[in-house]
């Protein structure tokens, strides 16, 4: 399930809820994209990141696989300003 909340120029704010047994092949954006896990887990490159984290990616930076085994919820956020 995916519910869009922003989409204006090349900005774009998600609600992205992430399925039990979920799996996603690395990969990157044109844009800085920010995660922020509401609820359950996931695993970004072998690392948990629970109930509360946040992380932050490069423009063009490859991220991923991700997995999560019990499903999470999602803020994601895409801006095209670069990280300083």
């Amino acid at each position: 399930m995916k519910k869009t909340l922003r989409d204006e120029n090349s900005s774009k704010t998600i609600l992205l809820k992430l399925p039990k047994v979920f799996k996603m092949e690395p990969h990157s954006h044109i844009t800085v994209e920010q995660h922020i896990v509401l609820s359950g887990s996931y695993t970004n490159g072998g690392l948990e990141y629970p109930t509360g984290s946040y992380q932050i990616f490069s423009a063009h930076e490859n991220h991923g696989p991700f997995e999560s085994k019990e499903g999470a919820l999602v803020l994601v956020i895409w801006d095209p300003y670069e990280i300083s």
